[in-house]
């Protein structure tokens, strides 16, 4: 699958589905909520936290993809191409960044 496939697939399963998108605003909510659950995983997996009973039903994997799900529902809300976007992005990184992390004592 590629992004702009994901677009348009999200797109497609929202109109037929889920009936119509949420205002931008509420799914910028859900966004920072689905962030929030990854980040709990995240937390309990790879930091100090333990894992209570309530948590073994979240997938990190799944989590990840109910982050995505949300930002793509705002790309498609707001007309960004995310593939346009990532290339854009990957080259700003690139010209920016092209010594800066080999020249980086800390890592």
């Amino acid at each position: 699958m590629t992004i702009e496939s994901a677009q348009q697939q999200v797109d497609q399963w929202i109109k037929t589905i889920g009936v119509r998108y949420f205002n931008e605003l509420t799914n910028l909510g859900i966004l920072m909520e689905e962030v929030g659950e990854l980040s709990r995983i995240m937390v309990r997996k790879y930091g100090e936290q333990s894992f209570k009973s309530s948590d073994t039903s979240h997938e990190l994997a799944d989590e990840m993809a109910d982050v995505l799900w949300v930002l793509i529902c705002l790309a498609n809300q707001t007309g960004v191409n995310l593939t346009e976007a990532l290339e854009k992005n990957l080259e700003k990184k690139t010209l920016r960044d092209k010594d800066r992390h080999k020249n980086n004592p800390k890592l």
